[in-house]
This record gives C-alpha cells, sequence and structure tokens, in this order.
C-alpha cells in the first residue's frame, strides 16, 4: 500500500492530506499544532514527532506551508524532511512560494536523490477536501507519469507546464492576477456605494458581465453583503503572493506597474487585517481628505 508522508495542515493542507485516507494510501502527517491533526489521526493516519518522523520510509513526501521560511525548515532545516526521506521517493511541494525558493529546492533535493514535483495548486478549501483542486506542476515528464498515482486523489486538472519552477511561474501569475481583480473590483464597489447605486444590482451586474470572473463573482456578493465569515484566503497570504511574483518579474526585466499598484493596497491590508480575509479591503478604502 503507497505511503504518503504530509506536511502542512492549514486551510488547504487538512483536506488534501484527508484525500489520502479517502483514496486508501498509509499517512503520516505533521502541523506546528497537533490539534489540526486529530480527526485525521482517528480515521488513521500516523502523528509523526517532526518532518524527518513523517517522511521516514514515505513514498512521497507533500508539503503545503505557508511560505519560503516554512517550505525550507520543513524540507532542510533541523528535524527536516532530508534527514530520513528515502533515495527515490517524490518531494511533491504544492506551496505557494517564491520562483527561486522553488528553483533551489529543485536543486538540492534531486541533488541528494529525491524526485521533485513543483506542485503549487488552485481551489479553495472545500476542493481541496474533495480531491477536485488544479494542479500547476512544473517536473521531468518522466517523474510525472511515475507521480501521477500521488497526485490523483488531490486534483481533477492537472496542468503541466513544463520543468520544475515553471508550475509555480504559472501560479504567481494566478494569484498576482487575482491581487489586481480583487483590489480593482473593491475600488469599484465603494464608488458605486459612494454615488448611491443599488448595490444588488450592481453586484448581479459586476457577476455577468464582461469583466464577471471567478474572483469577481464571488469576491462582489461578499463585499457587498460584508459577509467574510470563515476567512479562504487572507491578505497576508495575497501579499506574500503578490510579492513574490514581482520579485519575478523584476528578475525577468519587467516593471509591471498595475500588479506593483495592487501590492501596495496589500501591504496595508496586511499591516492593517493580517488575518482578515482579503475581501475586507472595500473597508480599508476611505473617503479622499477634503481639499
Amino acid at each position: 500500500m503507497p505511503h504518503v508522508a504530509f506536511i502542512g495542515l492549514g486551510r488547504m493542507g487538512h483536506g488534501m492530506a484527508g484525500r489520502y485516507l479517502d483514496a486508501g494510501f498509509t499517512l503520516a502527517v505533521w502541523n506546528r499544532s497537533r490539534s489540526k491533526a486529530d480527526d485525521l489521526i482517528a480515521r488513521g493516519a500516523r502523528w509523526a514527532a517532526s518532518p524527518a518522523d513523517a517522511a521516514r520510509d514515505a513514498d512521497a513526501v507533500v508539503t503545503m506551508v505557508a511560505d519560503d521560511a516554512a517550505s525550507h525548515a520543513v524540507w532542510t532545516g533541523k528535524d527536516s524532511i532530508i534527514e530520513t526521506a528515502r533515495k527515490g521517493a517524490f518531494a511533491i511541494e504544492c506551496s505557494t512560494v517564491s520562483h527561486r525558493h522553488a528553483m533551489d529546492m529543485a536543486r538540492d533535493l534531486t541533488t541528494r536523490g529525491l524526485r521533485y514535483i513543483d506542485c503549487p495548486v488552485t481551489g479553495l478549501p472545500d476542493a481541496a477536501a474533495s480531491g477536485k483542486l488544479t494542479l500547476l506542476v512544473g517536473a521531468d515528464a518522466s517523474d510525472l507519469d511515475a507521480a501521477r498515482p500521488f497526485l490523483a486523489p488531490l486534483g481533477t486538472t492537472l496542468r503541466h507546464f513544463g520543468v520544475a519552477g515553471a508550475g509555480t511561474v504559472f501560479k504567481l501569475i494566478n494569484n498576482l492576477m487575482g491581487a489586481v481583480q480583487i483590489a480593482s473590483l473593491a475600488e469599484g464597489l465603494r464608488i458605486a456605494e459612494q454615488a448611491g447605486l443599488d448595490m444588488q444590482l450592481v453586484q448581479q451586474s459586476l457577476a455577468s458581465g464582461a469583466v464577471a470572473s471567478p474572483q469577481v463573482v464571488r469576491h462582489s456578493a461578499r463585499m457587498v453583503a460584508r459577509d467574510f465569515a470563515g476567512a479562504s484566503f487572507t491578505a497576508a497570504l495575497r501579499h506574500k503572493d503578490a510579492s513574490y511574483a514581482l520579485a519575478l518579474a523584476e528578475n525577468l526585466g519587467l516593471d509591471l506597474a498595475v500588479a506593483r499598484a495592487a501590492l501596495d493596497i496589500y501591504a496595508r491590508a496586511t499591516a492593517e487585517i493580517p488575518d482578515d480575509d482579503e475581501g475586507r479591503l472595500i473597508d480599508l478604502i476611505k473617503a479622499a481628505p477634503a481639499n
């Protein structure tokens, strides 16, 4: 029976880890707080004392953590995956990390005998729990073919963008464009509110018109209703992803004015509402000072 180690049981990771139990894999899990693993343990997962303990004897190690620093810590820090992972095991990084970090991990983990799969994902926590994520993959084609049984429980769509790092490039583009869309939506809705328009009609028109996108459809209703219960993506996480995307653009010699403006808005949101839902951007748009 295939054995998977899963590291990181946050909003997305918890549901993703559960999918391996659903698919009949044996599973070891580690998270900074054990309480998030209680129901998985009750279903048969083994609690690991550290990432190194989790990775022992695993056929594949999957990580879903917050950022570069967290990824570096669990893969190559103290008591990390690399200390015990067997040669030939798959190192599947599903976290959204910087392109530089993805390339560094690909080099370092491959050098140590692991098969690196760059695999950030898109989708909300309910999609993670139901195995309906979209997997954005960068990997050697032969490694990807061999890794497919370990990816299948997570998603219904797999897009192979090229070698390691290519999946992360697309994920950063995707999340940067999301930042631009959500920030501009917040500003547009505040104009409509200030002008006294019927906000239900505004929301319906945006969600069905030429500017509609999944981000606009989802966030317009929540912003108009000021319904931000159960944050699925925080301002701080979006700021982190946009920052990584801008760093990639700079490395490619590009100057992205619109993206930089969105990053500035998210920087303010991160300072004021770091752990709140990013839809609350609408409440950060204040009246202009009087002349």
